[in-house]
């Protein structure tokens, strides 16, 4: 393999290792509002919902609404999974009508 070869690939790879994966979170948050938005349902951000606006999604109760508003900020609406907040199954009705803005940082 060339020299310039090898500085293409360890470039490439150098690139690919940087980009962070929160890049995908925009797109996966307009996605869902847009899924919620043809089924007539509201989108909730679980960074910024009250406990009350939490609780109209199915499977959040009082409980469940305070331990996702416990565990804010989320990076990713699938971290009420990954941190054992809600059950999967919950989740999997729930997932299109919620979003996880990300805070802005000054």
């Amino acid at each position: 393999m060339s020299k310039l070869s090898r500085l293409l690939l360890a470039s490439t790879l150098a690139l690919g290792m940087a980009l962070p994966f929160t890049t995908l979170a925009p797109i996966d948050a307009v996605a869902a509002e847009k899924k919620a938005d043809k089924k007539g349902e509201k989108v909730i951000d679980i960074n910024s919902a009250s406990a009350e606006e939490l609780m109209t999604l199915d499977g959040i109760g009082e409980a469940r609404s305070k331990a996702i508003i416990k565990g804010r900020p989320y990076r990713a609406k699938d971290e009420l999974v990954d941190k054992n907040i809600i059950p999967e199954g919950v989740y999997a009705k729930i997932k299109d009508q919620l979003i996880a803005h990300q805070s802005k940082k000054k």
